[in-house]
């Protein structure tokens, strides 16, 4: 959950300073800039639109035209368009290529087998899921040792496991090793080019570039903090980020806040369950408080929570080992206190482990207006998910 993705321009950047062959594109905000883009880089460009996710193509969001005009046309037709979601705000105007064949190439982190993987196919250009589906033969999987990394050697078993032609194995290899390296040198995750093209004059370049970096990895990597770009993360992620809260923001209506990753993942699996039976209501966030669940932290998770329009009901899910159930359910008391206010929808407590009964007692005397509490993991699921749907 830790992990920043890059926007195409950022990874075509990125790539570049690795050495890695890729085509001049500049940035544009407006059409004019779209318009003044084409003018400088001459002849046939791309108007591609700026969004973290796929079927830009099929939504409208790349156009190839040959003129100034037709540029500011199209920058005019792809800036504010919303595609899956996403509306786009930026656009890269890219030098036109002339194609005569399209790969595709990633290298990702493989979590199940704990190593690094490699895909490639010598048939790019199509949503890489449909091709795994419909031809699975098509895609080479190749993995990778992390502490050997990728070599010269490594990069042509990648490229002939492939199957790519023998004349094009030496000029791709060379490519592959340098995007081995962005991957390994910028604490990547996922590094992948769909295309990457053969051009008509024989060139290997990379015109389609997806990068995702590993936040955990950050404090080695002061210079990523200027690849977030203002505006694209959202609010509450933002928030919480200031406050060092575990927070990822979904779109469901019942607030979740748990300590520890593996609770907080069961509480998201019990609400989905639970919500079923309530108009399908589903989980608004993942939350994790970690092992202090102080006021100071439970009111800082609430009030990211509680500041999302879509959470209509919040399940408080705690299991007390280090901070026990009293203090949490202080804190719970002390947050909502120093809430005010702001604390006006319905929150669901289930506490368990060190110090429960001291801790319900603590929430039973306090006798908060907003507050019921519920044994089990459960029953609290169903009753959060009751709440949530009763406000709908």
């Amino acid at each position: 959950m830790d992990s920043v993705d890059l926007f195409e321009y950022q990874a075509r950047d990125l790539f570049e300073s690795y050495g890695v062959p890729v085509l001049p594109g500049i940035v544009a905000d407006t059409p004019e800039e779209v318009r003044a883009a084409a003018e400088k880089l001459g002849g046939t460009v791309v108007v591609k639109a700026q969004v973290k996710t796929g079927g830009r193509g099929k939504a409208g969001g790349v156009k190839v035209v040959k003129t100034p005009e037709a540029a500011f046309e199209a920058g005019q037709a792809i800036l504010g368009l919303d595609i899956k979601g996403h509306t786009v705000q930026r656009v890269m105007v890219a030098a036109g290529a002339r194609i005569a064949q399209e790969f595709y190439f990633s290298i990702l982190l493989d979590r199940a087998n704990r190593s690094y993987l490699s895909l490639t196919s010598v048939e790019g250009g199509m949503e890489i899921e449909e091709l795994a589906v419909t031809k699975p033969e098509a895609l080479a999987r190749v993995e990778v040792d992390p502490l050997a990394g990728v070599d010269a050697e490594k990069a042509r078993e990648i490229a002939r496991a492939a199957s790519f032609p023998e004349e094009l194995i030496e000029k791709v290899a060379p490519v592959i090793e340098r995007l081995w390296t962005v991957y390994r040198d910028e604490d990547a995750t996922l590094v992948e080019v769909n295309p990457l093209v053969l051009t008509e004059d024989g060139e290997i370049i990379a015109l389609d570039g997806k990068v995702t970096l590993d936040e955990n990895a950050g404090f080695r990597h002061p210079e990523h903090e200027a690849l977030v770009v203002a505006g694209d993360t959202d609010p509450l992620e933002a928030k919480a980020k200031e406050s060092d809260l575990n927070y990822v923001k979904l779109d469901g209506q019942v607030g979740i806040i748990g300590n520890g990753a593996g609770l907080v993942m069961s509480t998201l699996d019990v609400v989905s369950y639970a919500g079923e039976k309530h108009g399908g209501v589903t989980p608004a966030n993942f939350l994790d408080i970690g092992g202090g669940a102080s006021a100071e932290v439970m009111a800082a998770g609430l009030d990211v929570i509680l500041g999302d329009d879509q959470v209509k009901s919040v399940f408080v899910n705690v299991f007390g080992g280090i901070t026990a159930c009293d203090a949490v359910a202080n804190g719970i008391v002390g947050a909502l206190d120093k809430l005010g206010d702001a604390a006006s929808k319905p929150l669901v407590v289930r506490l368990d482990g060190n110090n429960v009964e001291e801790g319900r007692r603590i929430l039973a005397e306090a006798a908060h207006p907003l507050v019921t509490v519920v044994d089990t993991m459960d029953e609290a699921a169903d009753r959060a998910a009751e709440l949530a749907n009763a406000a709908n």
